[in-house]
C-alpha cells in the first residue's frame, strides 16, 4: 500500500503550492519526539472532527498551516479541506467520510510525516 501512497504523494508534490511545504523547526521535532503513533492519533482524530462531516464548519478554512505536523502535512498532501479531498482524491463532497475514506486521509498524512522525518534525519548535503 505505501507504493501506491507514494505514488500518490509524488504526484502531489508536483503541483508547486503543495511542494513548499516541508517539515522543519518545532514541527519536525514534534514528530520526531511523539512518534508515528501519536501522529496517527492526532490525524485521526483532525481528520473525524474537520473534515469528516457532510458539510464541515469553515470549509476551506479549518486547518491552520501551521502548529502542528498534522497541519502542515494536510497541506502538502491536500487532505486539508474537502474541496482539495475531491480535488486530488476524488473523494465527493457533501456527505460524511467513510471509514475507510478517513482511514485513507490518515494513511496519506502520516506517510508523508514518515517521509519528512526520514529526510530531516539526513545531513544535508
Amino acid at each position: 500500500m505505501s507504493d501506491s501512497l507514494d505514488q500518490r504523494l509524488a504526484a502531489i508534490a508536483r503541483h508547486p503550492f503543495r511542494a513548499k511545504f516541508h517539515l522543519r523547526g518545532r514541527d519536525l521535532a514534534t514528530a520526531e519526539l511523539s512518534g508515528p503513533s501519536a501522529m496517527r492519533w492526532y490525524a485521526y482524530d483532525v481528520i473525524a472532527k474537520r473534515l469528516a462531516p457532510a458539510e464541515p464548519r469553515k470549509d476551506g478554512k479549518q486547518t491552520p498551516y501551521r502548529g502542528h505536523p498534522v497541519f502542515v502535512a494536510q497541506h502538502a498532501t491536500a487532505t486539508c479541506c474537502r474541496t482539495c479531498l475531491e480535488r486530488w482524491h476524488q473523494i465527493p463532497k457533501g456527505r460524511e467520510l467513510t471509514r475507510a475514506e478517513r482511514t485513507y486521509a490518515v494513511d496519506v498524512i502520516c506517510r508523508w510525516i514518515e517521509r519528512e522525518v526520514a529526510d530531516g534525519a539526513r545531513p544535508a548535503p
